[in-house]
């Protein structure tokens, strides 16, 4: 087996801080190290940081000449106009267009099932007090999703969801494919309710639509996934605009037992393995049978797997098999690893469903797969990666929403009293100028005459 193995037992995973001190964790394949994956993060983050200096400085001159520089492609103007949309779309065939509606229909009624459930609130605190909330679209959205090497048309399909938030004008980049918009692509964001589509991709399609450049216009909120630089870009760029979450390369995690096979676990493996050379794939298991199978079954798949080289390649650096002795084992390592996508194949899928807690989506069961989740089933596949999954989910449809909250007091007697107790706690801060704020309204409204830098008083306030 090519890569970096071990045998040795350990009692911890990297980082893993919950372990009992009598649990036995065996790595059969170990990926990179930490410091490894660091070095090639701090040259990322050096590229990424100079070409949004470019953009920034430049704007369409820069974004054009990277255009040219990776994807050969220097159209008189990155935005497609309907005309051209139409024809792109007039050359997908009528099967491909079913099954785009098809993949696009689950998609919308999961995500309206998601919406319907965020609602506008209001409640009377006390009499004539009265707060809620609002949940308001994001005016402006760029919605980037990879697509250098491959066609990605279900993305565009996924992000294209700010359908549920019409006020939100959503701009969608699409990197070209081949030299040329992928007709399938263009079809798949026209359907997903892209108001403008662009074609370009990468750090110069991020950077453009948060910077802005002379003919593109800069966005409130970038969404979607990426390579190493897109996530990179879009992490220097927070701030500037807002972001979805950290979607870095894909990962994946087989959670397995004796259940199912080694074809079932190296298939699932390699289906992720193959998005990019630095993919992290995981093998977790309490059967050291099936971890000793599904590492051979995975060397007789890359033999015949067209995409091999790359996967290959992901599977040496960044595969990792593991062993533990119980379910509790696999879950507390689950969860500091906190995968991207967890597929679970176990006698007790449920209960992973009820105790994980860090990863990005859960596919359950054997007759469940990451590739259905990423094309077709509906749930949206731009997931945190990173161990980002300890504390966020990933792109969903309230990330095109915000919740404004607001008060209001409709009474001269609540305005008094809530005035008075504010007026006091003012003061204890010693932010006399905050307790003026609501001074004055005690004063007007509830008739006290609180002398100007004091507390209201407490035994008036309660008149």
């Amino acid at each position: 087996m090519a890569g970096k193995n071990t045998t040795a037992a350990r009692k911890s995973h990297r980082g893993l801080n919950r372990c009992e001190d009598n649990m036995t964790i065996e790595y059969l394949k170990r990926g990179k190290s930490d410091a490894e994956r660091g070095e090639d993060d701090a040259k990322t983050r050096a590229v990424v940081e100079a070409t949004l200096k470019d953009i920034d400085a430049r704007g369409d001159a820069a974004v054009r000449d990277l255009s040219e520089k990776f994807d050969s492609y220097s159209p008189p103007s990155f935005k497609l106009s309907q005309s051209e949309i139409d024809a792109l779309m007039a050359r997908v065939s009528p099967r491909d267009m079913e099954d785009l509606k098809y993949a696009q229909e689950n998609v919308r009624r999961f995500a309206q099932a998601q919406r319907d459930s965020m609602t506008d609130i209001e409640i009377e605190m006390q009499p004539g007090v009265i707060l809620g909330h609002k949940n308001i679209p994001v005016q402006s959205v760029g919605c980037y999703v990879p697509g250098a090497s491959s066609r990605w048309w279900q993305a565009r399909i996924c992000l294209s969801r700010p359908p549920v938030s019409r006020a939100c004008r959503a701009s969608s980049p699409a990197p070209p494919f081949k030299g040329e918009p992928n007709p399938a692509v263009i079809a798949a964001m026209h359907l997903g309710g892209a108001h403008e589509i662009y074609v370009m991709g990468g750090i110069q399609a991020v950077g453009a639509m948060a910077i802005g450049t002379e003919t593109i216009d800069p966005v409130h909120l970038l969404v979607g996934p990426g390579n190493a630089f897109v996530a990179e870009a879009k992490r220097q760029l927070f701030g500037r605009v807002g972001i979805d979450l950290f979607a870095g390369p894909t990962e994946t995690m087989v959670i397995a037992d004796e259940t199912v096979d080694a074809e079932l676990c190296a298939t699932d493996l390699l289906g992720q393995a193959e998005h990019g050379y630095n993919s992290p794939c995981v093998l977790l298991t309490t059967s050291r049978k099936l971890a000793e199978e599904t590492m051979q079954e995975v060397d007789r798949i890359l033999k015949i797997l067209p995409t091999a080289e790359t996967a290959r390649t992901s599977w040496e650096d960044y595969g990792e098999v593991i062993v533990c002795d119980t379910y509790d084992e696999m879950l507390q390592v689950a969860d500091d690893i906190a995968s991207e996508h967890v597929q679970v194949m176990t006698d007790r899928d449920d209960w992973f469903l009820d105790n994980m807690t860090c990863y990005g989506a859960l596919f359950l069961g054997p007759r469940t797969n990451v590739a259905n989740g990423d094309k077709v089933i509906g749930t949206n596949h731009t997931l945190p990666t990173k161990k980002a999954g300890r504390y966020t989910g990933g792109l969903w449809v309230g990330k095109y929403l915000k919740t404004h909250s607001y008060q209001k007091i409709t009474t001269d007697a609540a305005a008094a009293e809530m005035g008075a107790y504010g007026s006091r706690l003012c003061m204890l801060e010693g932010f006399v100028g905050h307790a003026e704020q609501c001074n004055v309204r005690v004063r007007r409204y509830g008739g006290i005459n609180v002398p100007y830098g004091e507390g209201a008083p407490a035994r008036e306030a309660a008149e």
